[in-house]
């Protein structure tokens, strides 16, 4: 069998390297692309048997069209989220696949980080201690140990930051739609979450009925001076809502490794530029607000498992025609989809 071909989009070095080393044998004819899948892009996949993707590539409707059109059978994520493809236009039209668990330690870790560097303002004594400032003036913090810490979302990343919270002596509530049976985990309404919290972190996939679940009237019910953690989604937040939830002081940090608009900033370097967001502007202005740029995953074991896992997926679907990391519509709405995912979904 011909090398199957796969255009990779949105292809960072550190993207290339993993890959290079998951294909080391040299399988796959990968054809590596700096820009983004986009309206203007999709062509650049023509010969290809599948293009591989990003959370920022953009997988409308017309891109859909043009790569089926072009015979493209496969949109390999290498991620877990898929909010950023139109699932549903893409079913009977071209398979899309996923990376559903790469490393939900890093995403978890990387939420604790967050949120430590903010409560012991350890970023502020970074840069201090680097101009000989040892004042320990505004570097007051408070402890972990005793706070009720509300997890939005308990799948694998979750459970995870869960246990991490749990070693620091917290109190941990949840909530979750699909709640894990006989987890030991306290489960709460969203509303009671909102209530008690003294520290929220989000760790569930952004759909049409979560989006802005963090607006100006959730905010208005959550504790005053609220620890607000995101490593999942940016537009579980309504960003604008948050500025102003920090300016009257009903926030009182927020850790961010997401943000709702972040497709045309995130993963690239601006620091030459003028940023044309105002609103990321302002939050990052914030001196209680820390922004990394979408790097939770960004761990050596997990760059080698979304390799492993993407490429597995492409020869998978093209040479056995299983598809278990497919992403299918249906399977949480209809009965009739095989949600073993042993085989194609259509």
């Amino acid at each position: 069998m011909n090398k199957l071909k796969i255009a990779f989009y949105d292809a960072k070095d550190y993207d290339r390297n993993s890959f290079e080393i998951a294909n080391a044998d040299g399988r796959f004819d990968v054809r590596y692309y700096e820009t983004r899948l986009t309206e203007d892009t999709a062509k650049l996949a023509e010969g290809c048997d599948a293009v591989c993707v990003f959370v920022n590539d953009d997988i409308n409707r017309k891109v859909i069209d043009t790569l089926a059109g072009m015979g493209i059978k496969l949109i390999a994520l290498r991620c877990a989220g898929y909010n950023n493809v139109d699932i549903e236009y893409a079913f009977g039209k071209i398979h899309v696949v996923r990376v559903p668990a790469y490393s939900p330690y890093a995403v978890a870790e990387h939420a604790m980080a967050l949120l430590l560097t903010s409560i012991r303002r350890i970023h502020k004594a970074y840069i201090r201690t680097k101009d000989f400032n040892f004042s320990l003036n505004g570097l007051t913090g408070f402890d972990l140990h005793g706070k009720t810490v509300g997890v939005v979302g308990t799948g694998k990343i979750g459970r995870i930051f869960i246990d991490i919270c749990n070693g620091f002596g917290m109190h941990v509530i949840a909530y979750d739609k699909f709640p894990q049976e006989n987890s030991g985990i306290e489960y709460v309404s969203l509303d009671e979450l909102w209530q008690r919290s003294d520290i929220i972190s989000f760790h569930c996939p952004l759909t049409d009925e979560n989006r802005h679940m963090v607006n100006a009237e959730t905010i208005a019910r959550m504790k005053k001076g609220v620890v607000l953690i995101n490593t999942s989604r940016g537009a579980l937040i309504d960003a604008e809502a948050l500025v102003e939830g920090i300016k009257q002081r009903q926030v009182g940090a927020a850790c961010l490794d997401v943000y709702e608009e972040e497709s045309d900033v995130f993963f690239h370097d601006y620091s030459n530029h003028i940023v044309a967001d105002d609103v990321l502007a302002r939050l990052i202005s914030m001196p209680n607000v820390i922004v990394t740029s979408h790097q939770a995953f960004l761990t050596a074991e997990a760059l080698s498992n979304i390799a492993d896992t993407t490429l597995d997926n492409v020869s998978g679907f093209f040479r056995d025609g299983i598809c278990k990391n497919e992403v299918c519509y249906r399977c949480d709405k209809v009965s009739s989809c095989n949600q073993d995912h042993s085989t194609k979904c259509f």
